[in-house]
């Protein structure tokens, strides 16, 4: 005989259970949203946009090198991520793994400190070399993280909550990193160089630590599915299957490696500033707060308009966004444009960082999910890679001009593929559209 426990009895049970899930959730939503803003605060001490090409600046006038930094950290970001996938799936838990490797992206930022300190003892091409070694770690360390780190997400916050999830942790990060960035340029203009940059990147290191302490208070549960026991050889034909298979999933990847390029004049917009129009360093920290600051405000927003909307036709708004910044950048007369131009990139930004998460997480089952991230992310790697280092090449053979026009016309293709080929995914999956655009 079977006993069935009573209905208020199952009830408050399940009512017991929700609570303990919604719980979880407002806490996870908050230390992670706090470990977003402090690593932002970091980044805005050791900024990508203007701090490390300012620093790399002192040893090379190279535009193409000064073009690998972006490269390096967006290459090293995505190519290891489809290696992983197989060992983050078959893991009951991401949060170890997380901890663990998140490490290796944050540590580099003392090593760039070191090298600025001593810079002068140990000369230019030395600490050039050295630097370069420093970004390559930092960003093989994220690589190593985000599948782990996206795929953890995906199990702590509810589906219908990513985008507005990310949108509020991209918009803390980027408030934090607006105030670091102007503290960053008051000590580069007050401190002489290069002890300027060792303190800024010595902050980086700081900010990151607390980032740290804050993502470790994470509470994840054991996936009920437990570890698969799947092959190598089967691992990879179920790549391949995905590929052959899923068609707006390859439109999806094809929307990805034309936005790098539809991007690419971003990296450009400091130096380009700085050598043709005579901004100062502390202007240059003006310009990366507006960066952040607009980003603070579009990322929830387009996060929310996301969720309720389309992830889709918010990656369309950035693209546009994207077009009109570099276009300006091309045709503007005089410094008092860049406000716009970093403007319209910071809402660029938004669209190729913080949606294309969300979009990636709309593909395949859960179980699946973490091959879909390896796969949306190291598939662009090569044009990541290899895209601004042809910025920096087109900047040094023709001028920054030529640059900021390929990219603009990148652009238009970019746009062009999202609305008549890339179908909005949640659509697919609910049974309103099919595959096939219309």
């Amino acid at each position: 005989m079977v006993n069935f426990l009573p209905v208020n009895r199952f009830e408050s049970i399940l009512n017991m259970e929700n609570s303990k899930q919604e719980k979880n959730f407002r806490h996870n939503f908050v230390v992670n949203v706090l470990d977003g803003g402090f690593f932002g605060l970091g980044m805005g001490f050791g900024s990508l946009s203007t701090v490390l090409p300012l620093f790399i600046s002192l040893m090379t006038d190279s535009a193409i090198l000064i073009g690998l930094i972006p490269a390096i950290h967006v290459v090293g970001w995505q190519l290891p991520q489809l290696f992983t996938a197989r060992h983050v799936a078959r893991q009951r838990r991401q949060k170890p793994m997380v901890m663990f490797r998140t490490v290796q992206e944050r540590l580099p930022f003392f090593g760039l400190a070191l090298i600025a300190w001593f810079l002068p003892k140990i000369g230019p091409q030395i600490a050039l070399g050295l630097s370069f070694g420093m970004l390559v770690w930092q960003g093989l360390g994220g690589g190593f993280t985000a599948t782990a780190w996206q795929s953890m997400v995906g199990k702590i916050i509810p589906g219908d909550r990513w985008g507005i999830f990310f949108g509020v942790q991209s918009a803390a990060a980027s408030l934090f990193a607006s105030v670091s960035a102007i503290l960053a340029g008051i000590i580069l203009e007050r401190v002489a160089s290069p002890v300027n940059y060792a303190i800024c990147f010595l902050l980086t290191t700081g900010a990151m630590a607390i980032s740290w302490i804050l993502l470790n208070q994470t509470r994840e549960e054991e996936s009920p599915t437990g570890p698969t026991n799947d092959s190598n050889a089967g691992y990879w034909r179920s790549l391949i299957t995905i590929m052959k298979k899923d068609k707006n999933f390859r439109r999806f990847i094809m929307v990805r490696i034309l936005a790098q390029i539809a991007t690419m004049g971003f990296a450009f917009y400091t130096v380009y500033a700085v050598r043709y129009y005579g901004i100062g360093e502390g202007t240059a920290g003006v310009l990366t707060a507006v960066l952040t600051m607009i980003q603070t405000i579009s990322n929830p927003l387009m996060g929310w308009l996301g969720d309720r909307w389309s992830h889709r036709g918010v990656m369309g708004v950035g693209i546009l966004a994207a077009i009109a910044s570099t276009a300006l950048a091309w045709i503007s007369p005089g410094v008092g444009w860049f406000y716009l131009v970093y403007g319209l990139a910071g809402v660029a930004n938004v669209a190729v960082w913080t949606i294309t998460m969300a979009m990636t997480l709309e593909f395949g089952s859960v179980a699946e999910r973490p091959a879909y991230i390896g796969l949306a992310n190291t598939l662009i790697a090569p044009t990541a890679f290899l895209i601004p280092l042809f910025g920096g090449w087109l900047a040094d053979m023709a001028g920054y001009q030529t640059t900021f026009m390929t990219s603009v016309l990148g652009g238009l293709v970019t746009l062009g593929v999202i609305v008549f080929l890339l179908r909005d995914q949640r659509k697919i999956n609910d049974g309103i559209i099919t595959e096939q655009p219309t």
